[in-house]
């Protein structure tokens, strides 16, 4: 998931650079949302990894 938002941030820098104002954007918050997703996984796993020692 983390490879995803990586690659969506590059198209958006890319379509940025390029004068595609609207992919641009469009580009950049599908990357924050799939961050945030797999930050939000990260924890889950990470407290439920804690609670089972």
């Amino acid at each position: 998931m983390l490879y995803y938002a990586l690659v969506f941030f590059i198209i958006a820098i890319i379509a940025a650079a390029l004068g595609f104002g609207g992919i641009a954007a469009g580009a950049a918050s599908i990357a924050k949302i799939l961050f945030f997703i797999f930050l939000v996984i990260f924890l889950v796993t990470l407290v439920m990894g804690l609670m089972r020692r």
